[in-house]
This record gives structure tokens, C-alpha cells and sequence, in this order.
């Protein structure tokens, strides 16, 4: 078991149903901040970071060669685990780094 400090970022992980399904329910956040629409949008990898909630930094393929970093800020539960895109890079490749935004 892996221990993240608070504010820091997890190392990167392979993506899981319940990354795929979070970044599904932000796509429409995400086209809009991309300014285009995407007919594919799997979730390759993510990273992690603890703060007054969690931010995820995912790492989207969107078709061919194209790849899209999102950063969805997630509110403690205590807080009604409410989320919200507040980063998004586009025009990214498959061996890009997610790095903060």
C-alpha cells in the first residue's frame, strides 16, 4: 500500500472504471474547455493529489495520435463531493507527462 502525502502527487496509474466514469461524467466540461468534441474519450492513466479534496489529472486518448490532459478537482465528501474541470491541455501525446496545470 502506497502512502501520498498531502498536496503531493501520486505517481502515475493505469485508468479504472470508476477514473473512465468520472471523466465521462466531465466530458461535456471538457469539450468545452478544448473547444472541440470528441467521438473517442478513453482514459489512459491518472495521478492523484490530496488537498481540501482531490485533484485528478487524467490522461484522455481522443482519437488517432491525440490525447487530452484533464485536471477535475473533486470536493470532500463533507462537502457534497462536488466536480468541476479546472484544467484542460490539448494537442498532447501518448508519452507526455501529466504535470500540474
Amino acid at each position: 500500500m502506497s502512502v501520498q502525502m498531502c498536496g503531493g502527487i501520486s505517481s502515475e496509474k493505469s485508468a479504472t472504471q470508476e477514473l473512465q466514469q468520472l471523466a465521462d461524467s466531465m466530458k461535456p466540461k471538457i469539450e468545452e474547455e478544448a473547444k472541440k468534441t470528441f467521438d473517442v474519450f478513453v482514459v489512459k492513466s491518472y495521478k492523484t493529489q490530496l488537498v481540501a479534496g482531490t485533484n485528478y489529472f487524467i490522461k484522455i486518448h481522443v482519437g488517432g495520435d491525440d490525447y487530452v490532459h484533464a485536471k477535475v478537482y473533486e470536493t470532500l465528501p463533507c462537502n457534497g463531493s462536488e466536480r468541476k474541470v479546472t484544467g484542460v491541455k490539448i494537442n498532447k501525446l501518448h508519452h507526455d507527462e501529466l504535470t500540474y496545470f
